[in-house]
């Protein structure tokens, strides 16, 4: 049983799902956004720059509003999927977001079919500064956007189509419990707890945890092809709606990062397999096996992994954090402090880890599903970076608020850098020091490598899909081939891998997110090599990058901590830093 201070206190947001408080927020919405159109249906292109700034600003107002009661019904239904009352107010609040939506989605349309000499007459407005890279992004989609009424129709079908197989993935997902003999006895496990045996110094151990895992969603292979084909054919055909020309366009738009850019990006980082390779091989020689398994790649090259009591994790990640900066300590140290952190796994709580930022004025929130692994001491320190960057960018508004998708992983993965490194210099037992340098390896292999794969995959599959249902076993072969060009000869992959690609949720909650990781961990070992050469010269830019949230470009966020993503050479820079990593584990072993 859960021991109540390591469940995070929604309490901060409302007193309980029945709360008079939320009753209230959530009823009044339907009149706030219909007060709304009537005031700017059909008006907004003949408003003077104060009024259309006015217009904005209220805008943004409501969206604060409905903010709050929205995330708070998703970090109920996060916690435990299972619960009735829960499950019912995520679907009230899915239901009445998708009714707000249809009836508030004029505004948007209406700022993007601006004429562009109007929207360069708004630009030039003082007061409106804050707001022209959020109305930049909107009519960027300009090309790609239908007509107000076609628009609420797509969206009112979501609400049956694609988010409800999003609710079935997750639904079906949280739910599952497994069964497997340890130590001479069956025992149960959530699926975090299994993955967390991908750590077990048995090697059998480890096959067994990783087959079972990944068998349990085989049963249901059923579903899952339903789900994973009916989100392909969705994207595909609002692709062809809105004449994109590849799956991935949208988000690129979205992400400011030109189609071109991102291949760049990922060919580079398949120009570089053959160093996780090299690095897979080192490893099997280190545990004394002629190659690796799939389920091996994270097993202890110590005798047995060390455990981490929660405490003891909770006080490495904040005194890291804290001897960067004693502020960035006091505000990781806070989400403990004040339970606004959900700790420990259970059946019907979400796998993973995340952390939700809701709007500059509220307190953000992390869920993990801590086993006591050294990866999960990393967990921490990479949710916590999240939580990080939410607080420090609520000096900006809500519009300009999340950061865009490649730098949204930018303090999380800095965050993991400093507890590494925090680590390594505290430590003098060779043996430990040898663990957490593969640890750091294998993250980085995990973060660039593995999310080209998975963007790869997932390209395939919504190309693929355009010509038909995709059987279980064409999905598995895409899936296969595509992690092979990463494990080449020197990774045999477990049968059950065949299903590896049904449990990642990226691919059902965020298209092609995965490429964002890669970016994120490229520029992070670019932004920490600049640490250590400023020390706290590098401070304030860093701060800067944080604080600008979604307030401009990913290259001129990153510019403000002088680092240049549009060098020629920048992304190999990264590659050749986890070469010297590998070179260092060479001279230990």
């Amino acid at each position: 049983m859960t021991t109540p201070d390591l469940t995070w206190n929604t309490a901060l947001l409302y007193p309980a799902p029945d709360s008079p408080e939320l009753e209230a927020d959530l009823g009044s919405f339907e009149r706030l956004a219909a007060d709304f159109r009537g005031r700017y249906f059909e008006k907004v292109a003949a408003l003077d720059n104060p009024a259309l700034l006015a217009s904005v600003r209220e805008y943004e107002t409501l969206q604060t509003r409905l903010s709050k009661p929205f995330c708070y019904a998703h970090l109920l239904f996060a916690s435990d999927s299972g619960n009735e009352t829960y499950r019912a107010l995520s679907q009230r609040c899915s239901e009445l977001g998708n009714s707000l939506s249809q009836e508030l989605l004029f505004f948007d349309l209406e700022l993007m079919e601006l004429d562009d000499a109007r929207f360069e007459s708004f630009r030039t407005f003082p007061e409106a500064a804050g707001y022209i890279h959020f109305m930049e992004g909107i009519r960027r989609f300009r090309p790609h956007t239908l007509k107000e009424n076609e628009e609420r129709l797509l969206t009112r079908k979501d609400l049956t189509g694609i988010r409800a197989f999003t609710k079935l993935f997750d639904e079906l997902s949280a739910s599952f419990s497994y069964k497997m003999e340890l130590d001479g006895e069956e025992k149960e496990f959530t699926g975090e707890e299994l993955l967390s045996l991908l750590h077990h110094n048995s090697a059998d151990v480890r096959f067994r945890a990783f087959s079972t895992f990944l068998e349990r969603h085989g049963e249901h292979g059923i579903v899952y092809n339903a789900v994973f084909n009916n989100v392909a054919l969705d994207h595909g055909q609002d692709m062809e709606l809105r004449k994109y020309l590849t799956p991935i366009q949208p988000t690129n738009i979205g992400n400011e990062i030109p189609d071109e850019a991102v291949e760049h990006l990922m060919s580079i980082t398949e120009a570089n397999y053959g160093l996780a390779q090299e690095y897979f091989r080192i490893k099997a020689g280190m545990l004394g096996m002629d190659k690796l398994r799939n389920c091996d790649l994270y097993a202890p090259v110590a005798e047995a992994e060390k455990k981490y009591t929660f405490d003891e994790a909770r006080s490495r990640v904040v005194d890291s954090y804290r001897g960067y900066d004693p502020e960035f300590g006091d505000i990781v140290d806070a989400f403990f402090s004040e339970r606004r952190v959900d700790v420990m796994p259970r059946t019907g709580k979400s796998g993973g880890a995340f952390a939700m930022g809701i709007t500059p004025e509220l307190p953000p929130f992390l869920l993990l599903n801590y086993t006591g692994t050294l990866r999960d001491l990393a967990t921490i320190a990479h949710e916590a970076g999240h939580g990080l960057h939410f607080v420090v960018s609520q000096k900006q508004t809500l519009l300009n608020y999340h950061a865009p998708l490649p730098l949204a992983e930018t303090a999380s993965v800095f965050g993991e850098m400093l507890l590494t490194r925090r680590m390594l210099d505290s430590e003098s037992d060779p043996i430990v020091r040898k663990s957490l340098l593969c640890a750091k390896i294998e993250d980085i292999i995990a973060t660039t490598f593995r999310q080209t794969v998975l963007t790869r995959f997932e390209l395939r599959l919504h190309n693929e899909r355009k010509n038909g249902l995709l059987s279980n076993d064409r999905i598995a072969e895409i899936w296969l081939e595509e992690n092979g060009k990463l494990f080449g000869d020197s990774v045999e992959m477990i049968p059950a891998y065949r299903w590896g690609w049904s449990y990642i949720s990226h691919f059902i909650h965020s298209r092609f997110y995965c490429y964002s990781y890669t970016f994120a961990e490229l520029l992070v070992l670019a932004l920490f090599q600049k640490y250590r050469e400023d020390g706290d010269g590098f401070k304030a830019g860093y701060r800067a990058l944080l604080e600008s949230g979604g307030a401009l470009s990913p290259a001129d966020t990153a510019r403000l901590a002088g680092i240049d993503i549009t060098a020629g050479d920048f992304w190999q820079k990264g590659y050749d830093f986890l070469g010297g990593l590998i070179e260092e584990l060479k001279k230990i072993v």
